[in-house]
């Protein structure tokens, strides 16, 4: 399968970029999507929340009543989760949230997203440029030229661009990273994938090594 090369001024070029019989001949694995996406964003829960036990409660170092003749239960501290003001039973604490998933059910993941964005027809490659500064109006133009305004897009690039990134996160749901960086849920958070010609071979190099 060859997608067409666009040009900036949205116009296609003559260029065309092969995607290998190899790859489309698979089919999407949705399951593998699935755990890709809930590892990824249970990484990126902080995992921060925390409530005191009785350990942690200031206080509570003098016993609060004698240990016979009062016919109650005996206490050792005054900040015992029984008593007002004492420590919380069983609460959340920190921790990480983090979700193994094997290198292959990644890479499976990864080329599952890109092939349902193909089947789609929802990926664009457009030919290999730069911005001298970051400017949004420029990639707002390009985004025009190609009927891409009112679409979510992910724009790839061979290598880490700074200009671009820039110039493209003020865009409403638009958004720009490395391809080889590019995560399954990247991939599927977008409407369409608008991708540089030299970052194609990067992008379906990480098909077959997880990020």
């Amino acid at each position: 399968m060859n997608l067409k090369v666009y040009k900036r001024d949205g116009s296609v070029g003559s260029d065309t970029v092969e995607l290998p019989d190899s790859l489309l001949a698979l089919e999407p694995n949705e399951h593998a999507i699935w755990l890709a996406v809930r590892a990824e964003e249970a990484a990126s829960r902080q995992g921060t929340h925390k409530t005191k036990s009785r350990s942690y409660v200031r206080g509570g170092g003098r016993k609060p009543f004698k240990q016979k003749g009062r016919g109650v239960a005996r206490q050792g501290s005054s900040r015992s989760p029984l008593n007002p003001g004492g420590g919380t039973i069983f609460g959340p604490m920190p921790h990480t949230y983090s979700v193994g998933v094997p290198q292959k059910v990644k890479m499976l993941a990864r080329r599952s997203a890109f092939l349902l964005k193909v089947k789609e027809d929802c990926v664009r490659v457009v030919e290999d440029f730069n911005l001298d500064l970051p400017k949004t109006r420029d990639m707002a133009n390009l985004f025009a030229k190609m009927a891409l305004t009112d679409q979510k897009v992910l724009f790839l690039t061979p290598d880490y661009n700074d200009t671009i990134l820039r110039s493209v996160r003020n865009l409403p749901g638009a958004g720009a990273t490395r391809a080889a960086a590019a995560s399954t849920r990247d991939l599927l958070n977008c409407s369409t994938i608008l991708i540089q010609k030299s970052a194609v071979p990067a992008l379906l190099k990480g098909m077959t090594n997880a990020a």
